[in-house]
């Protein structure tokens, strides 16, 4: 019994020596990007509150699956156009054309160097903004969308894309080749 309590021991002691890591790893982050997170936050803000002609630029766009997250969407079409059209559910495989940028207007990303032009998805595969996005347009729409960190990759980044990075794409959904049915 005495082995098991010490395997034990040494289990639970590296554990919280990870769990110790992983936060000062968490906090340093955290510390810092607090100039480029607070930028990030403060450019999503003023977005959201952004008005032109006496109206609100962007509408909010809040999930029932999700009610605390909200993107910022302005269609960029006449929508009564893309009326009738297919919306995409979570597993249906999409065309897409867009382009993505940081907050402060400098491209990371688009579909637009590849050769084709066209980026193949589901709307369960990509980050959680996306996700909000693909769901609530319709096939010929085009939108810009204000994605929040907490909606994209968060305090982790991804290749050019810093953490707590606050993203702007203009996606136009070109198709939906493969609609799954709701069971």
């Amino acid at each position: 019994m005495s082995k098991f309590r010490s395997i034990f021991a040494i289990f639970l002691l590296a554990s919280l020596g990870a769990v110790i890591t992983t936060s000062c790893d968490d906090d340093n982050v955290w510390s810092d990007y607090k100039e480029w997170r607070i930028a990030n936050e403060e450019f999503f803000d003023e977005q959201r509150f952004m008005m032109e002609d006496g109206e609100n630029v962007y509408q909010t766009v809040t999930p029932s699956w999700n009610p605390s997250a909200q993107i910022l969407m302005r269609y960029l079409n006449d929508r009564s156009k893309t009326e009738g059209n297919l919306t995409p559910l979570l597993t249906s495989t999409v065309d897409v054309k867009y382009i993505g940028r940081l907050y402060n207007g400098v491209a990371f990303d688009s579909s637009y160097t590849n050769t084709d032009s066209i980026f193949t998805t589901t709307p369960g595969s990509v980050i959680q903004g996306w996700t909000i996005a693909l769901m609530n347009m319709r096939v010929g729409d085009s939108a810009r969308i204000v994605i929040p960190y907490k909606l994209a990759y968060g305090s982790s980044g991804s290749g050019a894309i810093l953490p707590y990075s606050t993203l702007v794409f203009d996606v136009k959904l070109v198709d939906i080749p493969y609609y799954e049915v709701r069971p």
